[in-house]
């Protein structure tokens, strides 16, 4: 009888783009001409990570304003070295960086990452 009232809400794969060649980030800074980039550095050896990563996945919903990379800073910590360089952000995992006209707009790191935020700042592009 009850159970209409506690529908869950029905689960959106985010298209994550794998980050694994520091040349996609030219590919990214152009395309952030066109539509803001979310970059989410996420370590596989942090239960934080984990968390924060799983967060997003549940929010996420198919009207996000922005394309969505995905980097395993573990296994390609040269990549998240050039995001620090060229995005002028310090390092910290997880975190994402929210990329517009190639320049990071947005970063936030650990509990501090939220989709709907996310997207509320993407909106402001």
């Amino acid at each position: 009888m009850l159970s209409g009232l506690f529908s869950k809400k029905e689960s959106v794969s985010v298209p994550w783009i794998q980050l694994s060649d520091a040349s996609q980030l030219d590919k990214v800074d152009e395309d952030s001409k066109e539509r803001p980039i979310v970059i989410f550095k996420h370590s596989t050896r942090c239960s934080i990570s984990a968390m924060s990563l799983s967060r997003f996945e549940r929010s996420y919903n198919e009207d996000a304003p922005f394309e969505t990379y995905y980097l395993d800073l573990i296994a390609y910590r040269n990549i998240s070295d050039e995001i620090t360089d060229r995005y002028e952000v310090r390092h910290e995992s997880p975190q994402v960086l929210l990329i517009s006209n190639g320049k990071s707009i947005f970063n936030t790191s650990h509990m501090g990452i939220s989709f709907d935020e996310l997207k509320s700042e993407a909106s402001k592009v």
